[in-house]
């Protein structure tokens, strides 16, 4: 089975959707950088917990 690029989706939402989950990524990231939470992520099939600090220095300084 072959993978499809989703920008070339029959359905419109399929199509926006890694727009969305890339919107949703940074709202995540602002709100931990905002209430000095843990983010949590799913990376090589493990769980990582990013502490707020981490994410504040590597955030842009217009992210803040």
């Amino acid at each position: 089975m072959t993978m499809k690029n989703i920008q070339e989706a029959k359905n419109p939402d399929l199509r926006a959707s890694a727009a969305a989950m890339n919107r949703a990524a940074k709202a995540a990231r602002k709100t931990a950088i905002q209430t000095g939470t843990n983010l949590i992520v799913m990376k090589d099939g493990k769980l990582i917990r990013i502490p707020a600090q981490v994410l504040r220095e590597a955030a842009p300084s217009a992210d803040r």
